[in-house]
């Protein structure tokens, strides 16, 4: 059941996030005995996006490339020995999802701080790219209100963990790295299922005259699927708390995140409609761009 960490990828892009992210990096490279590869990606279109495109001749392009290299050792400084750079020229989520192929990585660790407005809604952020694209889970980190990493000492601190169900195949993966990590760092494990009204509309409909009697049968069978998701070895260590809320999955994650404390959230990673997600965007997008702790999302490996 454990999952195993042994390739991790710590993209760091030199602004005030890179620190935090190479903190847990070196922090999860440490416990798990990983090769930890620190990624920095130069994006040159991005320097032309808001004026007259800016052609970079190939000697540029190197310079900026060994320029970003000795910004990375500096950053890595000696506080780890089993690491290494990899700098390339190239658009941010392409190139990392390329590396994380390559390198056949067990994770990817990187922040986010979104883009706004209009520029968001056409193009999106390289997070939520990564999230739909990368052959391994992500761990977002941002600048919550807790950290589950002491940057003093890279100590982790993971005691509560939450992972989001909905009872399908997405969220039977987000649970098996759940325990995993549960198991690693004898963690509370919290099976937090939203009960959305619409999705229950019809059923609501039919029980009327008898809604009590419905909503208490509703969630007694839910409450009882849940555990049922966990594997029965896994209950000889672990007590899974099953949790019902009510309401918008986003916000009602969101909010039991930050009244339980919890240091991280766990997400599967499936998409809505087309339209609904250009518009809003997942429920997974949105829980990290709100969270108050770091992400970790999980999706299908694809094996192509």
């Amino acid at each position: 059941m454990r999952v195993q960490l042994k390739k991790i990828i710590c993209c760091v892009d030199f602004s005030d996030y890179s620190e935090q992210v190479l903190t847990y990096g070196v922090a999860l490279a440490r416990e798990f005995d990983s090769l930890l590869t620190v990624c920095h990606v130069v994006d040159l279109p991005a320097a032309g996006m808001h004026g007259e495109a800016i052609l970079y001749t190939e000697d540029q392009q190197k310079q900026l490339v060994e320029y970003a290299k000795t910004e990375v050792k500096r950053l890595v400084g000696d506080r780890f020995d089993r690491w290494q750079v990899h700098v390339t020229p190239g658009h941010t989520a392409d190139e990392i999802v390329r590396l994380a192929r390559e390198q056949n990585s067990d994770l990817v660790i990187s922040a986010t701080h979104g883009r706004a407005g209009l520029r968001r809604l056409i193009l999106g952020s390289v997070t939520e790219r990564l999230m739909k694209s990368l052959p391994c889970p992500l761990l977002v980190v941002r600048k919550p209100e807790k950290d589950f990493v002491v940057s003093a000492d890279h100590g982790i601190r993971l005691k509560r963990i939450l992972v989001g169900c909905d009872f399908s195949p997405y969220s039977t993966l987000a649970l098996r790295h759940g325990l995993s990590l549960a198991q690693e760092f004898e963690a509370e494990l919290h099976l937090v299922h939203v009960i959305e009204p619409p999705v229950y509309k019809g059923l609501v409909k039919q029980a009327a005259e008898r809604s009590a009697d419905f909503e208490e049968s509703l969630r007694d069978r839910l409450d009882r699927e849940l555990l049922e998701m966990v594997p029965e070895e896994a209950k000889l260590w672990c007590a899974p708390k099953p949790v019902l809320l009510a309401g918008q999955p986003h916000e009602e994650l969101t909010k039991y995140a930050v009244v339980q404390d919890m240091d991280m959230i766990v997400l599967g990673v499936h998409g809505r409609g087309l339209v609904e997600e250009v518009l809003l965007g997942s429920t997974t997008d949105r829980v990290v761009r709100e969270a108050p702790c770091p992400v970790l999302s999980v999706r299908p490996v694809d094996k192509d």
